[in-house]
């Protein structure tokens, strides 16, 4: 078998593990969306066969044998090719499959599958200890998952590798320490505020009709396209691309908060557009994936702070959303709601906190995903652990586990090395965000942003990020597009922007 003929195997097989591979994830948007609770069982079996038939397809031999007839030939000499791609991506994913015993596969999807309608139930009900046994079983079999795969120094370097490819412990306890030095007097300064800003027009009556109704304009504004998706509402937002033409994002709605629908719905569009604009063609192999977690991350966070929490976003939407909502902002200044979005303040929750004090929510996660790996940290002793460590982060008292370390969907569905890539995220978001405002002119980017216009700005994105899929590892791509690597200097520069923009409205 010639080099070509062998690369043109490996892509139909790709291709095909990428149609199972969608059906799986149609599976698991129906879990959080609109299957029954009694359907838990079934699903979880569901997911257990898929993912196993998956594996078996993927780690066939035959894949190491087309590999190995690929690789070394001319198809590979140049690494920017799409074929060098794709086989520097399929070599890595092939030897991380083949460590993996099938059995532990299918037990991660069906565990998982579980674990998830325990964890909604216990957060619904504070009750942690219904969900500790099915947490404690995930916990281990990720410590089995990072055992098969192999690593150094720390089981955690074996999990994030699958989010982010390249990146280890060291990476990121650098990261976190050098960027929480920068945000502890930069989050002061904020709450030195004189005058703080007025949150409680954000909390006022907002009809959950028409915040959808708002939600989706913006959401089609920033480029989503409804008639290759859809807005629906689940526990904990998320979007999920199956691939081309069916990318959906949910969200959710509190009638008392205007800012928890508008921009997770920002927030889920940026992942969604990107997913909308992976290479079709490409489907089902690496050039058609997003380039790492921590990149989707960003492009999330570019639309939901970068452009929607900023001051010409508003511009353009304030007078609309007035017109969405006379009786909630009607007597509400521009300034005023603008000060509101970007309040900075210590609180429980994640997925609500503003954009100085949000990695440190991202930090402490990172420290006990650490600490559960290790061992050093039982699953029944998480709560008063998470509780401890959060008042001496953010200084404030964990009213119930609900608020505290049930909070989140992802270590139910095994997503242990996930978060740091949320952090990840936001310093790519600034500094891709710079480099955007460089290229295209910051004026007149914000003048486009301003008469809600934001054509320039997505094509840009499509052009230097989405297109490339996996051609380039995340560093190589953070390099090509901002001419440096990844550091907290633009991330930081953002913020001391919007202080400085706070001070004069305040």
């Amino acid at each position: 078998m010639t080099a070509a003929d062998a690369y043109a195997e490996l892509v139909r097989r790709s291709k095909e593990l990428g149609v199972l591979n969608s059906c799986a994830a149609v599976l698991g948007w129906d879990q959080q969306t609109y299957m029954p609770a009694k359907g838990a069982g079934l699903r979880g079996e569901q997911m257990a066969f898929l993912a196993a038939l998956s594996h078996q397809k993927f780690t066939d031999p035959k894949i190491g044998e087309l590999l190995a007839a690929v690789e070394g030939s001319d198809a590979v000499a140049n690494p920017e090719a799409d074929a060098a791609a794709n086989v520097r991506e399929w070599r890595r994913a092939y030897d991380r499959a083949t460590k993996l015993p099938e059995a532990l596969v299918a037990e991660l999807a069906r565990v998982t599958t579980q674990a998830q309608q325990a964890w909604e139930q216990a957060k619904k009900a504070n009750q942690f200890a219904t969900f500790r046994p099915l947490l404690e079983r995930v916990v281990e079999l990720k410590r089995q998952e990072a055992d098969a795969v192999g690593f150094k120094e720390h089981r955690y370097n074996a999990l994030i590798e699958e989010y982010e490819p390249g990146t280890t412990v060291a990476d990121l306890k650098a990261l976190f320490a050098g960027l929480t030095k920068q945000l502890v007097p930069l989050i002061q300064k904020f709450a030195d505020l004189p005058k703080k800003p007025d949150r409680s027009v954000l909390e006022r009556e907002y009809a959950v009709d028409r915040q959808r109704l708002f939600a989706e304009s913006a959401a089609v504004a920033i480029g989503y396209d409804f008639a290759a998706g859809r807005l629906d509402t689940t526990s904990h937002p998320f979007c999920s691309g199956f691939g081309p033409g069916d990318c959906r994002i949910t969200t959710r709605y509190n009638p008392r908060s205007f800012s928890d629908a508008f921009f997770g719905v920002l927030h889920e569009t940026g992942h969604a557009v990107y997913e909308q604009n992976l290479p079709a063609e490409h489907f089902g192999t690496p050039l058609g994936v997003a380039c790492s977690f921590g990149v989707h991350e960003s492009q999330s966070r570019l639309w939901e702070n970068q452009v929607g929490r900023g001051r010409p976003f508003w511009d353009h939407f304030f007078p609309r959303l007035r017109q969405a909502f006379p009786a909630a902002v009607g007597d509400v200044s521009p300034d005023t709601f603008y000060a509101a979005i970007n309040d900075v303040r210590p609180s429980l929750i994640r997925v609500e906190a503003d954009e100085a004090t949000y990695n440190l929510h991202i930090a402490l996660r990172f420290e006990l995903e650490l600490a559960l790996l290790s061992g050093d940290l039982a699953v029944v002793d998480l709560p008063d652990a998470w509780n401890t460590r959060f008042t001496a982060l953010f200084g404030l008292t964990v009213p119930d586990d609900t608020r505290g370390c049930l909070q989140d969907i992802h270590w139910a569905f095994g997503g242990i090395g996930y978060f740091p890539t949320y952090t990840l995220g936001n310093l790519y978001a600034a500094q891709f965000m710079a480099a955007a405002k460089t290229q295209l002119g910051a004026e007149s980017l914000e003048g486009d942003i301003r008469r809600g216009e934001f054509g320039r700005l997505k094509e840009w994105l499509v052009k230097n990020i989405h297109r490339h899929g996996q051609r380039f590892r995340a560093a190589e791509l953070c390099r090509r597009v901002t001419g440096s690597s990844l550091v907290p200097e633009p991330f930081v520069a953002h913020l001391n922007e919007k202080y400085t923009a706070l001070q004069a409205v305040c």
